[in-house]
């Protein structure tokens, strides 16, 4: 176990330092967490989207308020005339100015009374403002499931990675042990090649392994816009038991109360509506107070002088017909509430569906990874018990390249159902809309303070050192 614990540690310094000009940080879940909560661009585009949509409020409620519109124009004018007096000298025209210059200034204030489809328009703006705000918490929650997933399939691929080293190594000294006895004419040349045949299928597993983890790491990095070189490891003591409560029903009312993706949905049912309230409102009267005040100058000589006058009164408008537009948009926005509100069923009976299979395999994976726990301690009495027969030549090596195969992936299943159980308890708390920060942090207490590195061990055949035949294997330190 020393000598196993050795080579791993003399790996680390291989970091890939080398490949990342970038500094590298390690951390936890919950700090990963918040980086993926400040930088991810997703949610920070959702945090905007939702800025733009409460901005919208105000513009559909800026109709509602005085409007005070104040113009101004100044003109030179040129007069052409052609009539003439009895009295006049020829080649002269009447009296008058050809050229004069005038000047307009208009003052106009309006104050809507009486509005019914901009008061509409505010309403709608205000159930816009709650199907995003449902919007931006779905992402938020998205940002929590995926950041999480990713952390522990990281975790995952680490421990298989540690699973197909060791499987290398064993398999490595099956090999070597098996060449000296050849050499001494103890078995025959098939059984090296056997087991040679299993060593190269075992490094081209490996290999495998080492590129799934480095993908790994990479999404980390699109998640949060950060550089991790290595994550807390997942404890061996993971209080693994059902959800609490353990009632599947419990969990569906949950979602329908709190998923925001069920929220966003029906919140977008009441916009539809108010779409179509809009649309109806197209047929009322708008009744609007103003008062306006216009100053005119001229420098003409027939009309020198200014003048002015001012207004203060009601103006009323209805429209009598307007070729059929009003009651096709009326018929349109009909239709798409009546989208909407089958949108909202498809998201619900999905939601349910989605939070009944997620507590099936949460309940499942309790189950599973016992099992496979159990796996492994099974596949180790049945590796020593056939490496035991080979010593006796009752069995064969290609059965002991087997047995050691089958433990292996007992234990790389066994590592894989663990992370199935954490992410599917995440996901579970996603559909029910209950995912948040203090969620994570509890998963973060998990974690044991061991280390992953993301490493690019050197490329190498040997298996100095390579874990001695029937020690069980420890993959974490």
């Amino acid at each position: 176990m020393t000598r196993h614990r050795t080579l791993r540690r003399a790996l680390l310094p291989a970091l890939i330092a080398s490949a990342f000009a970038a500094p590298l940080q390690a951390a936890d879940l919950l700090t990963i967490t918040r980086d993926a909560l400040e930088n991810n661009a997703e949610l920070a585009s959702a945090r905007s989207q939702t800025g733009s949509v409460e901005a919208g409020r105000n513009v559909e409620r800026a109709d509602l308020l005085p409007q005070v519109n104040v113009s101004a124009d100044v003109t030179h004018n040129r007069q052409y005339e052609s009539q003439r007096g009895a009295g006049a000298v020829s080649g002269s025209g009447t009296a008058g100015d050809d050229l004069y210059n005038t000047a307009r200034l208009s003052l106009e204030a309006t104050q809507a009374l009486f509005d019914a489809r901009n008061s509409r328009e505010v309403e709608q703006a205000e159930r816009q403002i709650d199907q995003q705000t449902y919007q931006l918490a779905a992402t938020e929650q998205q940002v929590l499931i995926d950041v999480s997933s990713a952390y522990f399939e990281i975790l995952r691929a680490y421990e298989v990675l540690e699973a197909r080293r060791a499987q290398e190594r064993a398999i490595g000294r099956q090999l070597e042990q098996a060449r000296e006895q050849f050499e001494v004419g103890l078995i025959a040349i098939t059984e090296v090649e056997e087991a040679k045949a299993a060593f190269d299928q075992a490094r081209a597993v490996r290999i495998a392994a080492e590129s799934d983890l480095q993908v790994r790491f990479e999404v980390l990095e699109r998640l949060t816009g950060q550089r991790y070189s290595s994550i807390d490891a997942l404890g061996e003591e993971v209080p693994i038991q059902p959800p609490t409560p353990d009632d599947r029903g419990h969990w569906v009312e949950l979602a329908m109360e709190n998923n925001p993706l069920v929220l966003a949905s029906e919140a977008g049912v009441e916009v539809s509506r108010s779409s179509v309230e809009i649309a109806r409102s197209e047929r009322l009267p708008t009744v609007n107070a103003f008062a306006n005040y216009r100053l005119d100058d001229s420098d003409s000589d027939v009309v020198e002088g200014h003048n002015s006058v001012s207004q203060v009164g009601l103006r009323a408008s209805l429209p009598l017909f307007t070729g059929g537009r009003t009651q096709a948009s009326i018929r349109q926005n009909t239709y798409r509430l009546e989208a909407s509100q089958y949108d909202f069923e498809a998201q619900r009976r999905d939601t349910v569906q989605q939070v009944r299979s997620r507590f099936t395999q949460v309940s499942n994976d309790v189950s599973t990874v016992e099992a496979r726990a159990q796996a492994i301690v099974s596949n180790q009495s049945a590796l020593d018990a056939t490496r035991a027969g080979y010593e006796v030549g009752t069995r064969n090596i290609v059965d002991v390249l087997n047995a050691e195969q089958n433990l292996y992936n007992a234990v790389a299943d066994h590592a894989s159902a663990r992370s199935d159980y954490v992410i599917n308890l995440l996901s579970l708390r996603q559909q029910s809309g209950t995912l948040d920060v203090p969620a994570v942090e509890e998963v973060n207490d998990w974690l044991d303070g061991g280390s992953v590195s993301f490493t690019l061990p050197e490329e190498s055949d040997s298996y100095d050192g390579a874990m001695e035949i029937g020690e069980p294997p420890r993959l974490r330190e």
